[in-house]
């Protein structure tokens, strides 16, 4: 008896922008037009039982035999298709035997001098009680970035707090010890910071430019918005410091796009009247926004109802989004643009980010945690800059998360986008970051259709625009 075609669901998904249906390809995060014949294909397979000389038989008066052949091999070798016949099993996914660091992240101090109500920070200090990363230290984390990965071309050391520009002494040694190492390797190093913005003046903005930090500023949006939670330690708020020196770096600052990250939480869904501000009134490059769900103060975590708007805030953003990359402009909307930049190049995740692959973070005691948001949490560290990492602990983690079977993830169309999310809000809201987080799957796999159609138009429409603004983003 001849096999039954089926369509293979969990590897296969449509999205239609107007009269064209676009194809995700869910193994691959790749993307399709179908055209007439594929479309016959799949749908001739999706409604009947049939085999594949019913299925050739069937549109013959449409399409020749050779050809509606051809494409259901296509379609088999993409395993979107099946006979029923047992396929190859896929190589299972195995805890990495190597882990090829290229970004090492330093808490410089644990001290801040604003008390932001919602800050995740565990290690968090006031100012004065602020613990410092020491200079050996530091160059210890950089050795052993070397020592695990010596021949990664590119680098990138990250400074994080607390607040870091409050050890800038420390970051300015930091610098002189990696231009000078890396440069006699013939390596190149990237820095990067994330500031509340607060101690800069002119002469820090200078060498920050000189030596091409790539910089965020945490700023949540117009006064109203910024000061509910933003305040200093004396619980005043920070907006009118913050803008002024958000405004004398963006006027000075050439070497590198600066971007600003703001946090949505309980009570803050205003996502558009945020950008304006932030992108059209300040004249930031870009706009990124982070939705809590799962922090660690659960009276700011975002409520269903609120996060449900949020997304909608954020699709509204992205229609204007979409109108102006068809007209050739970008209106640094980063949660969108980073979306569309990994459809573009097709990315395939295994794991939801870098950390405790690429990245590790060091806290101010030398000991490497899986990124700075562990950094003073209850989770063991995985070594420490001068015994090394540990690689089988952190192998054991990291298999935890590539191993996707009985959990949701397994066969979700987004799954290769995804990843299950992020490890540090699993392990606020579960109390496992090994544990995929559910609690706003749906409005992923909503956005992440909305960011299909956006790039399927644009492609269709203006397609410069993904050469001029997708494209070289890799490069700064």
């Amino acid at each position: 008896m001849a096999a039954v075609l089926n369509l293979i669901h969990h590897n296969l998904h449509e999205v239609r922008v107007d009269d064209t249906r676009m194809l995700f390809h869910i193994p691959s995060s790749s993307l399709f037009a179908l055209d007439e014949l594929t479309a016959a294909v799949i749908d001739r397979i999706r409604r009947d039982s049939l085999t594949a000389e019913a299925l050739v038989a069937g549109l013959r008066p449409r399409f020749a035999a050779a050809a509606v052949s051809e494409a259901l091999d296509e379609l088999a070798a993409l395993e979107l298709v099946s006979d029923g016949r047992p396929r190859a099993e896929a190589a299972a996914l195995r805890a990495p035997a190597q882990f090829p660091l290229s970004t090492v992240v330093l808490n410089v101090n644990t001290g801040c001098n604003l008390s932001c109500t919602y800050c995740y920070k565990e290690d968090l200090d006031t100012p004065s009680a602020g613990r410092k990363m020491s200079l050996d230290t530091a160059r210890a984390s950089i050795e052993l970035l070397l020592r695990e990965s010596p021949d990664e071309p590119r680098y990138t050391v990250v400074f994080f707090g607390g607040e870091p520009l409050s050890n800038l002494p420390l970051i300015k040694a930091v610098v002189e010890y990696c231009e000078a190492r890396f440069a006699g390797l013939g390596k190149v190093v990237d820095f990067v910071m994330t500031t509340n913005a607060t101690l800069l003046n002119d002469d820090t903005i200078a060498w920050l430019d000189a030596h091409r930090f790539g910089l965020s500023v945490s700023m949540d949006g117009p006064e109203a918005i910024h000061d509910r939670n933003r305040r200093t330690v004396g619980g005043h708020g920070t907006y009118r410091t913050v803008s002024d020196k958000a405004g004398r770096l963006l006027a000075r600052y050439r070497s590198r796009p600066v971007g600003a990250r703001v946090t949505l939480t309980r009570g803050t869904t205003e996502v558009e009247r945020i950008w304006d501000h932030l992108f059209n009134e300040l004249g930031f490059a870009e706009v990124g926004f982070a939705p809590v769900t799962a922090g660690d103060i659960e009276t700011f975590n975002l409520t269903g109802e609120e996060l449900a708007e949020v997304f909608a805030a954020f699709k509204r953003l992205g229609r204007r989004y979409l109108d102006a990359a068809l007209a050739g402009r970008n209106i640094g909307f980063s949660n969108l643009h980073q979306l569309i930049t990994d459809l573009h190049e097709g990315h395939k995740k295994s794991l939801p980010c870098g950390a405790g692959l690429k990245m590790l973070a060091v806290d101010h005691q030398g000991g490497l945690n899986l990124c700075h948001r562990f950094t003073g949490s209850a989770l063991p560290t995985f070594g420490d800059v001068t015994s090394g990492v540990r690689h089988q602990q952190l192998g054991d983690f990291l298999a935890q998360r590539l191993d996707r079977s009985g959990t949701g993830c397994e066969s979700c169309r987004i799954r290769n986008l995804c990843a299950g999310g992020c490890y540090h809000e699993s392990y606020a809201r579960y109390g496992d970051p090994a544990h995929p987080t559910y609690h706003y799957c749906e409005l992923m796999r909503d956005w992440v259709d909305f960011g299909i159609e956006v790039y399927s138009r644009i492609m269709a429409g203006n397609p410069a625009f993904i050469e001029q603004h997708i494209s070289p983003r890799r490069a700064n």
